[in-house]
């Protein structure tokens, strides 16, 4: 009876603390360029310049995500006092659109535009970069290379971006294709398929007259 009891009250609690915590990160996102409704934005997470970052209504993102519009590289964090860095400065943009789903530790990075569109379904630890860290010379730690193979990234209405995959700069994923779990997507996706691998490659495209997928494999 006693354990019936604690167990109970152990349940309460932890439902209690869990609707405070959602009311925390409600109640403490950042003002960003649109006004969306019902916003979730699980904690722990961290967010820079929300005003360049355009946000849908009834998103839903899962905790540790990191969303970054890099205006500056190298930032305070990623540089050396001892070293003279050449400065470089961008005008980017996040862009979520409505319905957009997230697991968690999803990372948005954009020097120039990453775009997401309607009713996307981001599983969990996700990348999506639209620019890389330079390694010309490997002499010179590559977190004070500069920022290069800036390309916007675009992933249309109704994907499905599986766990663990990354997004590369300058691909589109086309509207409602499937990148399987573990992918690192390096070039453009057509609309209606599915890719998988590292680098990813389609193994499959939605047959229209058939109403089925098609092996392209």
């Amino acid at each position: 009876m006693i354990k019936k009891f604690v167990r109970k009250w152990v349940s309460s609690m932890l439902l209690r603390l869990y609707k405070k915590m959602e009311e925390i990160a409600e109640a403490d996102l950042p003002r960003f360029a649109s006004n969306p409704r019902n916003l979730k934005i699980e904690l722990p997470r961290r967010i820079y310049d929300a005003q360049l970052i355009d946000i849908g209504n009834d998103v839903s993102i899962g905790p540790g995500s990191l969303l970054v519009p890099q205006r500056i590289y190298p930032s305070h964090v990623m540089s050396n006092p001892e070293i003279k860095h050449d400065v470089q400065k961008f005008n980017p943009k996040i862009v979520i659109g409505n319905r957009v789903t997230s697991t968690g530790s999803l990372t948005i990075a954009a020097m120039q535009e990453v775009t997401i569109e309607d009713d996307v379904m981001i599983a969990s630890n996700v990348l999506i970069a639209d620019g890389m860290h330079g390694f010309e010379n490997a002499n010179e730690p590559y977190k004070y290379q500069k920022m290069w193979k800036i390309s916007p990234i675009v992933i249309k209405r109704g994907c499905w971006i599986g766990q663990n995959v990354v997004i590369m700069p300058g691909v589109t994923v086309g509207e409602l294709s499937i990148i399987g779990a573990n992918s690192v997507v390096t070039k453009s996706v057509p609309d209606r398929c599915i890719a998988i691998g590292a680098p990813a490659r389609i193994v499959k495209q939605w047959d229209e007259a058939a109403q089925r997928w098609s092996s392209l494999a």
